[in-house]
């Protein structure tokens, strides 16, 4: 029964070796992290949600605290889309810690959305990931 267990064990152990192998990334670019789901606000942002983090990427400045404590995860700032594009009541969802929040907050406030037209005011949230 033990043997068994250590022959499954080794299996899944060398199986998910091999994943991780395959997946790993040798392209000298660095990727651009989006999340898995389409954000909403995203269709309002100029060149869609892959241009908007593009953006987020380009001005992103991991904080000093955060790079030294190696502190990665995400931030989540809602705030709310005006029906003239502009954004208000900007606020710190969910934060990684170390200045990320801050951050983050920064980031959010620089975006800039199209008019979504009248009688519109969405609270929407925007994720942005740090990571080393």
């Amino acid at each position: 029964m033990k043997s068994r267990i250590s022959i499954l064990f080794l299996l899944f152990a060398f199986m998910t070796f091999a994943a991780s192998a395959q997946s790993a990334d040798t392209a000298t670019e660095k990727e651009v992290w989006m999340p898995s789901k389409s954000i909403p606000v995203a269709e309002y942002y100029k060149g869609g949600q892959e241009a908007m983090y593009k953006f987020i990427d380009k001005q992103i400045q991991y904080p000093a605290l955060a790079r030294k404590n190696r502190v990665q995860g995400e931030c989540i700032i809602g705030f709310t889309l005006n029906e003239d594009g502009s954004t208000s009541g900007f606020r710190v969802l969910k934060n990684a810690g170390a200045g990320t929040g801050e951050e983050a907050m920064r980031i959010a406030k620089m975006l800039k959305f199209k008019a979504p037209g009248p009688g519109f005011g969405m609270v929407a949230s925007v994720p942005i990931m740090f990571k080393l």
